[in-house]
């Protein structure tokens, strides 16, 4: 069995847009900017043997706000400056029937580790919404809140808290 860490998106992996201290998805791929340190930190979870997989919810495109074409263009410039394994993605809009892939669901942590033969147990989830800390505990991994002192309460508590992915590895990977 394999061991993974699986990313959110927006705040992990690049610069959220913060209104009125909630973040929230870039709109355009001319928006969609990596922060800082995350190729490397990318580079070095690799270089220890974790699988890479990023699990993002985009309800917007559910909505009908936002345009499936825009954030597939994201994730082909995301695919092409990290080594990940894998983009998971959830379009549902979140209202009305729940969905099992939807964070705070750990359908799409489920399925990545069923087809990627993933030990979730050995693995982590890293984001920044209380819903990928939920997410991950749902799906037995550890867990690692990136803090940025957004305007909402965590209801899970994480393993671990850090300042940014990079600040992450460590945690991750022991030196």
């Amino acid at each position: 069995m394999k061991r993974a860490v699986f990313l959110d998106r927006d705040g992990v992996i690049n610069r959220p847009v913060v209104r009125d201290g909630k973040p929230y998805p870039p709109a355009s791929v001319a928006e969609f900017e990596l922060l800082p340190g995350v190729a490397e930190a990318c580079a070095e979870l690799k270089a220890a043997g974790f699988l890479l997989v990023v699990a993002t919810n985009q309800p917007d495109v559910g909505r009908g706000t936002q345009r499936r074409e825009d954030v597939e263009a994201m994730h082909a410039k995301m695919c092409a400056a990290l080594p990940l394994d894998r983009v998971e993605v959830c379009y549902d809009p979140g209202q009305g029937q729940p969905s099992e892939f939807r964070k705070p669901a750990p359908g799409m942590l489920l399925r990545a580790a069923r087809e990627l033969g993933i030990d979730r147990a050995q693995s982590w989830m890293v984001g920044d919404r209380w819903r990928d800390i939920d997410c991950g505990a749902a799906a037995g991994c550890r867990t690692v809140f990136i803090d940025y002192g957004y305007d909402e309460q965590l209801r899970a508590q994480p393993d671990f808290r850090a300042a940014s992915l990079r600040a992450a590895v460590p945690l991750i990977v022991p030196r």
